[in-house]
């Protein structure tokens, strides 16, 4: 049996994961949706397992754990997630993630990947594996996109959805003089010369979809 907390934006998917979990022996000691909750949580109830989602809401479960690895928090972290990114594969293992799945899986492998990474190991989903390896031929914009920080995915998201630089900059407790400072170095190292530009590239990597916009 493991301790395990959840951080996913979506009510029901916990709902759904507590009840697969609680089934298989395992107790979920709290959840949450946004990182900054969960951290304190995670520090206080120190769970042995965290299921963890990259989207949330406007926020990136990177930047959760850009925390656990800087705090050198002892919980294992499993993405598990809609992103079928291969540079979101390599950016998670990369901050320290020991497993990555996608929610299409079955519930049964998000139990094997629990019992592999209790047991010290790394597990990647089949259709994580795979994306590992074409992470290895990403194109030069993929490439690109790796490279952004933490802070600049997370502005590029919230740009290419529209919000305008004061309402980034008090979503993230920014000045709009550093949220325009982000979008121009996203524009020079995205190669693109606008936010239109921006966009086009978001939906073309499949960062957001059409429908978002």
């Amino acid at each position: 049996m493991s301790d395990i907390y959840l951080v996913d934006d979506h009510a029901l998917m916990r709902d759904g994961l507590r009840a697969v979990l609680e089934d298989a022996g395992h107790r979920v000691v709290g959840e949450s949706d946004q990182p900054t909750a969960a951290l304190a949580d995670l520090v206080r109830l120190q769970p042995a397992v965290l299921l963890l989602d990259i989207h949330l809401g406007q926020r990136l479960g990177f930047e959760l754990l850009e925390q656990i690895q800087q705090r050198k928090l002892a919980v294992r972290t499993i993405m598990l997630t809609m992103s079928a990114q291969a540079r979101h594969v390599a950016d998670a293992m990369r901050l320290g993630a020991a497993g990555y799945v996608l929610k299409g899986s079955s519930a049964d492998e998000v139990l094997r990947a629990i019992d592999a990474v209790q047991a010290g190991k790394r597990y990647l989903g089949q259709e994580a594996a795979q994306l590992a390896v074409q992470g290895l031929t990403e194109s030069s914009t993929g490439e690109a996109l790796a490279s952004l920080s933490t802070r600049e995915h997370q502005v590029l998201l919230m740009v290419v959805r529209g919000q305008t630089s004061a309402v980034i900059a008090e979503e993230l407790h920014l000045s709009p003089k550093t949220v325009e400072s982000y979008r121009s170095r996203l524009m020079a190292k995205l190669g693109v010369a606008d936010v239109t530009g921006l966009v086009r590239l978001a939906i073309r990597e499949r960062l957001i979809s059409a429908d978002e916009r």
